[in-house]
């Protein structure tokens, strides 16, 4: 892995850090910090490329990551800032953050293996991911009106569907990581 391509990994592993310190409010100045991240990050998206070209290190690795690591960036960044939340709801923003983000990674993927003349099929572990979270929004999409008829069954609803997103989230790591890996080869130069 060259340097640009670690500046790029270095810019997605920073997400993370920054929705920690952008939620976290026990953290003093928190959003200074997560604005410090932030800022450092997108000063990663500027070298690495300015790095690629000039001395003709651009891979196909590089080419697909770093859009990615752009668009989870910023997709993140304004998910955060549209959301005041409880611990449960920053949980659903962070888990929607996560999903954001491995869809637009396999999307790309998906991309790069088509130049390459490779048609890459949704496999059983994507169909199982879909499905979950397909059911964990039936559940939360009418919450608010479950609610206001009965207090009681939509917090019931509610919860259910939160342990739905989760398995969801879990299943959309576990099936982003076996996609790559079963077809890693996409990516070689």
């Amino acid at each position: 892995m060259n340097l640009p391509t670690k500046l790029t990994v270095a810019r997605i592993v920073m997400i993370p850090l920054f929705i920690v310190l952008f939620f976290v409010e026990a953290i003093p100045y928190n959003r200074f910090f997560a604005t410090a991240v932030f800022m450092l990050a997108s000063a990663t998206d500027f070298l690495d490329g300015r790095l690629a070209r000039k001395y003709n290190l651009v891979t196909n690795l590089g080419k697909f990551l770093d859009p990615i690591a752009d668009k989870m960036l910023v997709s993140c960044a304004l998910i955060a800032i549209s959301v005041e939340t409880t611990f449960l709801q920053t949980a659903v923003v962070i888990f929607t953050m996560v999903i954001l983000c491995r869809e637009l990674m396999i999307s790309a993927f998906r991309t790069i293996a088509c130049t390459k003349n490779v048609i890459l099929a949704a496999d059983k572990l994507g169909k199982i991911k879909t499905t979950l979270q397909m059911i964990a929004l039936i559940l939360l999409i009418p919450y608010a009106d479950i609610y206001a008829l009965h207090g009681f069954t939509g917090d019931v609803i509610y919860y259910i569907g939160f342990a739905f997103l989760s398995l969801a989230t879990l299943m959309t790591i576990v099936s982003a990581l076996n996609y790559v890996i079963k077809n890693r080869e996409v990516l070689k130069d």
